[in-house]
Order: structure tokens, then C-alpha cells, then sequence
């Protein structure tokens, strides 16, 4: 493998900015809101929120403290940093978890296309007036060739920015997620104004406490904090390999998984607000719950078919509705800005010039993304298979710092000398038997409610799009392309320094 990076984020805030630029994605804004609607019971969706909670601080946190501390002792990519710490027989493990995340991004781009095609809408035309014409615009460009189009062009930006290394990821992380914080301070302010809007929030707070008994809450929680907050994507621990050894990883790990999930509850309180403030005077509670519910084709839900319809209804709707696709088309370029470096840097770390790796991925992206942009059939399956994959990618992050010494770990990975915060015993006990009891009962659960549920006639058929065998043959096939490629992903080259020729005259700082 080559030499590890010496590249390193020039400052805490540029860090940090880069790395809620991960976590904070469309799954916060697009997906959050529909998830707490769908699982909230008859007196409020409350009891999820603190299901999903729950989970930040038995899932999502410790493991990004694990991806923190595997990412900043290896100073490689997912690949690198597991072979660094359990050694090359078991190191290959990591291009899983690269795998499950990389697929992710084949179709997250599809994601990033569409909400860059309703920004430019919602700034060049008039806002649907009806259902009829919100579908007829959905249905228009589904039936046009702007997905291709628009697949394309955020691959192609993603990669340019992606090409200069971590300190372009940095400047334009800089930008964005402040500006996303901005775009949604103003949208809360807007959706509050609404008359009405405190139904929503009353609604979306108040727990009903005998839905925590359906097993399928849990299920769900624990997906959306993982999607949330990118635990176990290896996208942390990419970001990691460029921490300076001053930043303390437990603050970083809070600071990342509470300040995600502080703009999830905003993005869910202008979503509950807008729509029960627009619909409340002519729909009863159950109706409107009905329409957040309904997740459109392709799990699009409220917001590319309803949440333009809702904006023309209310004064400056036409403002508002280029705000909230602003903010979604920001956040989503940066959480694929981290999926194309995770892919570059294991290919870097191969040995690969990051100019070459990066065209080659954003090839690949375009590529391999195709299908999805083209087949919404196939967008599902795909975000069926690899969102529970990342139950899997938590479970191997998870098994590496157990065969590496949970206490081990602790002591010389996290609470080093330069630390100005100590991890306690109780991120040991998570690891080492929380997490994992969680991963084979959810996993068990989720099989279960997919061969009895979601695909009871055909669950052991593989072209079934949401089967349990479709998900059992496409993991099969990564692990045996991971297994097969298993030598070159652990190439050594440790002569080379791959990124000198790319990062020469960056201005990046050296280890502080």
C-alpha cells in the first residue's frame, strides 16, 4: 500500500463542517420527516423520536467514535484503515463496508439529480397548483432524458471537487453547510408563521408509548440514525485519515452525531409545520397524516410531488420553495462529495494518482448509476439492499475493534495524550455487546418482516425487488468481487507517495 496521507484539514471547524457534510444529507431532510410520520401512532410521533434517540447513543455515536479512531491510526482509506488495525488476513473486510457505500452513491447521485432539477424548476417556473400538475411534472421528468442528464452533471461536479484533494472538500464544505444551517434557520422561521403549523409540531413531540411495542419502530429508528448520521458508511473513518492528532475524537464523534440530529428535528418540524399548516384547514389530522405517508414512487414522498403544491398555497410560497430545494440540493452534493473521496482514497491508496482514480470512479458512478436513474423499480431495490447493508458495515466495524482490543483501542487509538476529553468504559460495553446484539436481532427481525411482509409470495426469488434473497445474492456478490480483489485492494507500494503529485502546492498543513 502506499505511504499514509499527509494531508490533514487545516482547522477543527473545517473538520467538522466536512464531516456534517456526510452525515447531513437528503436522509435528514427527504427521508427523516416521512420515517417519523410512518411510525408515529394515533396520539403523535414522539415515542419514535425517542426510539431513534435511543439509537444515537447505542449505535451512531460509538460507532463514529470507532470510525474516528480506525480512520486517524491508519491515515488511509476503509480498506487501508482495517488492515492497519487487524492485520492483511482479515483486512479485506473493509472493502465491505467501502462496497455498501460506494453503491449508495450509484444512486444517491439519481437522489442529487432530482432535487438540483426542482431547484431549477422552482426558479424558472410556476409551482403546481394540484396534485394533477405536481404529478404531471414528476411523471415529465421521469419520461425525459434530465435524470440521465442530471445523474451526469452531479457526478461531474462531485469529481471535480473531489480531484484537488481534502482541502478543496474542506473549502466547499465550508460554504455549504453553513449555507444549508441558513437556508433551513429561514425555512423554520417561514414554516412556524404558518397558521396551524403548531398542530404539526404537537403532533410530531407527543409520544405515543404503545408503538414502542411493534418491533418494526426499533427497525426503522435504527436505519434512519444510521442513514442520518452516516455511522458505519466508512465515510467518517475516510474523513478521519485527515484528522490532526489535537482533535478529540469523542467531542468530534458528539459534536457530529447531536449537531446531525438537532438539523433532522428542524427538517422535521418545517415539514410537519408547512404541511399541517397548509392542509388543516380543509383536511381532518388523519388525512394529513395520510399524505405524509405516502411515499410516491421511488419513496419521493413529500418531497418532490407534495411539497411543491403545498408551497404555492401559502404567500411567498415561490421564495420558500427555493430555499427548501436550495438546502436539499446542498446537502446532498455534500454527502456525495464524501462517497466519491471514499471510493478515490481506497483506489489512492492501491497506489492509484488521484487524478486517474477519481475520473475512473466518477465513470463508474455514472455508470453503474444508470439503472436507477432510468428504472425507479430499480432505484428501490437498490435502496433496499445497500440501506440494510449498512447494519452489516456496522457489525465489521464493530468485529475490527473487538479483534483488536476493545480496551486496547480505548487507551492508545482514543484517549491519547493529546486529548482534552476521556472516553469512558461504557463505549467498551457497547461495542463489544450492544452493537452486535443489535445487528443479529434487527437483521433476524428485518428478514423475518421481509419474507412474511413485504414480500411473502416471492421472498426467496432474487428478481424480486424488495425479497430477502435479492438482498442475500447482491451482499454475496460484493463479498465474493471484495474476496477475489482482496490482494490488490491490500497491494503494497509502500515506496510511492501517490497523492505528492496531486496535493504539491495544496497549502495543507502538516500534523500539528
Amino acid at each position: 500500500m502506499s505511504a499514509p496521507s499527509k494531508e490533514r484539514f487545516s482547522t477543527k471547524m473545517g473538520m467538522i463542517l466536512s464531516v456534517l457534510g456526510i452525515a447531513v444529507g437528503t436522509g435528514n431532510i427527504w427521508r427523516f420527516p416521512r420515517i417519523a410520520a410512518q411510525n408515529g401512532g394515533e396520539e403523535g410521533a414522539g415515542a419514535f423520536l425517542f426510539a431513534w434517540i435511543c439509537f444515537l447513543l447505542l449505535w451512531s455515536i460509538p460507532l463514529i467514535i470507532a470510525e474516528y479512531g480506525m480512520g486517524r491510526n491508519g491515515r488511509k482509506g476503509v480498506v487501508g484503515s482495517f488492515v492497519a488495525l487487524i492485520g492483511e488476513k482479515r483486512g479485506w473486510l473493509g472493502g465491505f463496508v467501502g462496497f455498501v457505500a460506494t453503491a449508495i452513491m450509484f444512486y444517491y447521485s439519481v437522489v442529487a439529480s432530482w432535487c438540483l432539477y426542482y431547484l431549477i424548476t422552482s426558479i424558472t417556473t410556476a409551482l403546481p397548483a394540484d396534485l394533477q400538475q405536481a404529478n404531471a411534472i414528476w411523471e415529465g421528468f421521469q419520461g425525459s432524458n434530465w435524470p440521465l442528464a442530471g445523474h451526469a452533471l452531479v457526478m461531474g461536479i462531485g469529481g471535480f471537487i473531489v480531484l484537488k484533494g481534502i482541502s478543496s472538500i474542506e473549502k466547499v464544505n465550508k460554504i455549504l453547510i453553513p449555507s444549508l444551517l441558513l437556508v433551513l434557520v429561514i425555512s423554520l422561521f417561514k414554516a412556524l408563521s404558518l397558521e396551524g403549523s403548531g398542530l404539526g409540531i404537537e403532533y410530531l413531540f407527543t409520544p405515543d408509548w404503545s408503538t414502542l411495542k411493534k418491533p418494526g419502530i426499533w427497525l426503522e429508528a435504527l436505519t434512519q440514525n444510521a442513514w442520518d448520521t452516516g455511522a458505519a458508511w466508512g465515510l467518517i473513518l475516510t474523513y478521519a485519515a485527515y484528522m490532526r492528532k489535537s482533535d478529540d475524537v469523542t467531542i468530534s464523534a458528539f459534536q457530529t452525531g447531536i449537531g446531525n440530529n438537532m438539523v433532522s428535528l428542524v427538517a422535521a418540524i418545517i415539514i410537519f409545520s408547512t404541511v399541517f399548516g397548509t392542509l388543516s384547514p380543509a383536511m381532518g389530522s388523519g388525512e394529513i397524516l395520510e399524505v405524509m405517508q405516502t411515499s410516491g414512487p421511488a419513496s419521493t414522498g413529500l418531497t418532490f410531488i407534495w411539497m411543491p403544491q403545498l408551497f404555492a398555497t401559502m404567500g411567498g410560497g415561490g421564495i420558500f420553495a427555493i430555499l427548501f430545494f436550495l438546502g436539499l440540493t446542498f446537502a446532498a452534493f455534500s454527502s456525495l462529495i464524501s462517497m466519491i473521496e471514499l471510493a478515490v482514497k481506497v483506489f489512492v491508496d492501491m497506489g492509484a494518482v488521484r487524478k486517474r482514480a477519481t475520473v475512473v470512479i466518477c465513470l463508474a458512478g455514472f455508470g453503474f448509476g444508470m439503472p436507477s436513474a432510468l428504472n425507479l423499480d430499480f432505484f428501490a431495490n437498490q435502496d433496499f439492499v445497500w440501506g440494510v447493508g449498512l447494519m452489516v458495515s456496522g457489525a465489521l466495524i464493530s468485529y475490527a475493534v473487538i479483534k483488536y482490543g476493545t480496551t486496547k483501542f480505548r487507551n492508545e487509538l482514543i484517549n491519547t495524550e493529546e486529548r482534552s476529553s476521556t472516553l469512558g468504559k461504557w463505549w467498551e460495553i457497547i461495542i463489544k455487546y450492544v452493537v452486535p446484539v443489535e445487528v443479529v436481532t434487527l437483521l433476524g427481525w428485518w428478514m423475518y418482516l421481509s419474507a412474511t411482509e413485504y414480500a411473502p409470495d416471492t421472498w426467496y426469488n432474487p428478481l424480486s425487488p424488495f425479497s430477502v434473497m435479492t438482498v442475500i445474492v447482491q451482499w454475496g456478490i460484493a463479498l465474493g468481487l471484495v474476496w477475489f480483489f482482496r490482494k490488490r485492494l491490500m497491494k503494497s507500494d509502500a515506496g510511492s507517495n501517490i497523492e505528492k503529485s496531486d496535493s504539491a502546492g495544496e497549502g495543507h498543513g502538516q500534523e500539528s
